[in-house]
């Protein structure tokens, strides 16, 4: 029953990482085309929101929600802006300087971030303490597999453009930090008394500010955004942030007590550099990575399945020694 729970959640955390690989591919058309950063970032959670209001509105209502936001406004706030705003504004301002599916190579630094942040969350043992997470050490390995295949797929890139390299790599770092520290702070003030539809809901709200300004800004320095930039933030935000965000949420809600299995889904998010390279070699016609590149692709996705095998291991019922890794 464990590993088919764990299994489930790294199928939906793959299953997003799909339609979050349209955003890497659709951000870097928006740059080929002249659409501005700004536009890309905020369209996509401005479209984002009216659809959220239906589907929660249908599920539960805004009552437990709103509870929550009033109890808590300045950590809703803070924390939704570091998991929406410096997660996203980043990767579109980095999709100017870099190939789609070289951003979303970089971007599983996240994967080692979410682990190293451990130490700043808690969980509840059964006597009703609160204990501090510890690094899992497996999945670090695992995860440190991942760090060198991004290190190889930016070689290639350092070497061809090293004069853009900081505005490329500089902001995704900043957005594989501030996504799983944002995701995983709402998930520890929500603490289950939402449902996932709900927080991301919150979270679009809380940010919506921010958003309108950055439109704003833009429609002052370039005018409105064009037909096609539109269109292409709706597809956006249909297919990573109503879609994909929710699928990921959603896996992670189920497996936010397990530190390993957390990690593990997480992980999941390393098929993003494998469909938006497809889709981007389908679509725009881009380079095909160089070898070294492509070893590095190759040891994301060894990280990843050693992350999935040792998920798997450690939530086999009975395995003492794997409660004390997970607990």
């Amino acid at each position: 029953m464990f590993r088919g729970a764990v299994m489930k959640a790294m199928l939906l955390g793959i299953l997003a990482a799909f339609f979050f690989s349209f955003t890497f591919l659709l951000n870097r058309m928006m740059e080929v085309e002249g659409g501005s950063w700004l536009f890309s970032a905020s369209l996509r959670f401005l479209f984002m929101l009216p659809f959220l209001l239906v589907i929660v509105y249908i599920r539960t209502g805004f009552k437990a929600l709103w509870l929550s936001v009033r109890k808590n406004p300045f950590p809703w706030f803070g924390w939704s802006f570091v998991g929406f705003v410096l997660f996203y504004a980043p990767l579109t301002f980095a999709s100017g300087y870099a190939p789609g599916w070289l951003v979303a190579g970089t971007f599983q630094l996240t994967i080692v971030a979410g682990l190293l942040l451990s130490p700043l969350f808690y969980h509840v043992s059964a006597n009703g303490s609160r204990i501090r997470q510890t690094i899992p050490l497996r999945s670090l390995l695992s995860s440190a597999v991942i760090f060198v295949g991004v290190v190889f797929i930016q070689a290639q890139h350092a070497t061809s453009i090293s004069g853009n390299l900081l505005f490329s790599v500089a902001p995704v770092i900043v957005a594989a930090f501030a996504y799983p520290l944002g995701n995983r702070k709402m998930m520890e003030l929500t603490d289950g008394r939402i449902d996932t539809f709900s927080r991301v809901l919150g979270m679009t709200v809380m940010t919506t500010p921010v958003w309108v300004a950055l439109f704003v800004t833009g429609t002052i320095q370039h005018g409105l955004p064009t037909a096609s930039q539109t269109g292409q933030a709706l597809i956006v935000a249909i297919s990573s942030g109503i879609i994909a965000t929710l699928l990921f949420f959603y896996a992670t809600d189920r497996t936010r007590k397990k530190p390993n299995q957390l990690a593990a889904v997480e992980a999941t998010q390393s098929g993003e550099v494998i469909f938006a390279l497809i889709l981007e070699l389908l679509f725009l016609h881009a380079l095909f990575p160089s070898p070294l590149a492509l070893l590095g692709i190759g040891l994301i996705v060894i990280g990843m399945a050693l992350h999935s095998f040792l998920s798997r291991k450690t939530a086999q019922p009975g395995n003492s020694r794997s409660r004390k890794i997970l607990d």
